[in-house]
């Protein structure tokens, strides 16, 4: 390359390292694509409100809910690759979408990630009026009487429905799905013995087990949940084998560039690893394990595999 172009792709890179060093210079805007009250509202102003500190300019958080997440996440997709439009993504998002054949847009092409905030359990949850004591006694109710149970999620594809798929696949019980546009709505019904169990996130739906309003049956993760050391997994429970988490992330437009990608990553770990977030995060129930942009894609692509196939099984199709 000579003359011009060399020229020309050099003033590309000057300006790509300047905008880098100068950003963020006005304020940034963090779409969670959910109703507040869920994990993913949660811990996306946990980040802005670290980032807002980190940047000294305001990280505003913008409810979107639709589709599952994908109508917040489309806006974001199709945004500016600037770094003023990031988004606060789940499972649902980047590795459950399978299930939707008309997106309108591609996450795995349009979307790409900053980190991978953070990992918890999800809480097998029952009001607390419920007949269900034990997990064992909700898992044969549903496998002896298919259809007879109502289990609320926070939207098709979302973790909250994929994690009760997975359950279903792997147990051969067939509840009744009722959808709604985030885990707080959902969450209330729950309470109320409209539906009777939800398998939500931990840190949603733990306090309204203290509050003593619903009643925990099980976690799904592979362990016992520090926080629920008396609770039994899933597979302790009477499901040998089932192991499932919900993970949260911050992702940005593909077009955004691979510097800026970098810069963010940094920032947002350094922002996450003060103190005061990690008892926050800790609070929630939520592991932050730093992670490059590389590592979080290739995470990613393993999940999609993973719940692809969850998909494929359940032949979960939603649209």
């Amino acid at each position: 390359m000579r003359g011009p172009a060399l020229r020309i792709l050099l003033v590309l890179l000057v300006c790509t390292s300047t905008w880098a060093q100068d950003y963020p210079n006005r304020p940034i805007r963090l779409v969670v694509p959910f109703p507040p009250g869920g994990t993913t509202d949660i811990l996306g102003r946990l980040a802005a409100e670290r980032l807002s500190a980190e940047y000294k300019q305001p990280v505003v958080v913008e409810n979107r809910p639709g589709a599952s997440g994908h109508l917040g996440a489309q806006q974001v997709a199709k945004a500016p690759g600037d770094g003023y439009t990031l988004l606060a993504g789940t499972i649902g998002i980047h590795a459950a979408y399978a299930s939707y054949r008309k997106l309108g847009y591609d996450p795995a092409v349009e979307l790409q990630p900053i980190a991978v905030l953070g990992e918890g359990a999800n809480i097998v949850l029952v009001p607390a009026a419920s007949p269900y004591k034990t997990f064992g006694q909700f898992m044969a109710d549903a496998k002896a009487s298919p259809g007879k149970i109502n289990y609320a999620s926070a939207g098709p594809g979302s973790s909250v429905h994929m994690v009760t798929a997975l359950f279903e696949v792997m147990s051969g019980a067939r509840m009744t799905h009722i959808a709604y546009k985030g885990s707080g709505p959902a969450l209330v019904d729950v309470i109320s013995g409209q539906v009777q169990v939800i398998f939500d996130n931990l840190s949603s739906g733990l306090p309204h087990v203290k509050s003593g309003k619903l009643r925990v049956l099980a976690v799904t993760s592979e362990k016992r949940d520090p926080k629920l050391p008396d609770v039994p997994t899933i597979a302790e429970a009477g499901l040998p084998g089932y192991a499932a988490t919900s993970w949260f992330t911050l992702a940005a437009p593909s077009s955004l560039p691979a510097n800026l990608v970098e810069k963010l990553n940094k920032d947002v770990h350094r922002a996450m690893a003060t103190p005061e977030a990690q008892a926050r995060l800790d609070a929630l129930g939520v592991i932050f394990t730093p992670n490059t942009p590389a590592e979080a894609r290739a995470y990613f692509k393993s999940e999609t595999v993973k719940w692809s196939r969850v998909i494929e099984a359940a032949n979960l199709r939603l649209d």
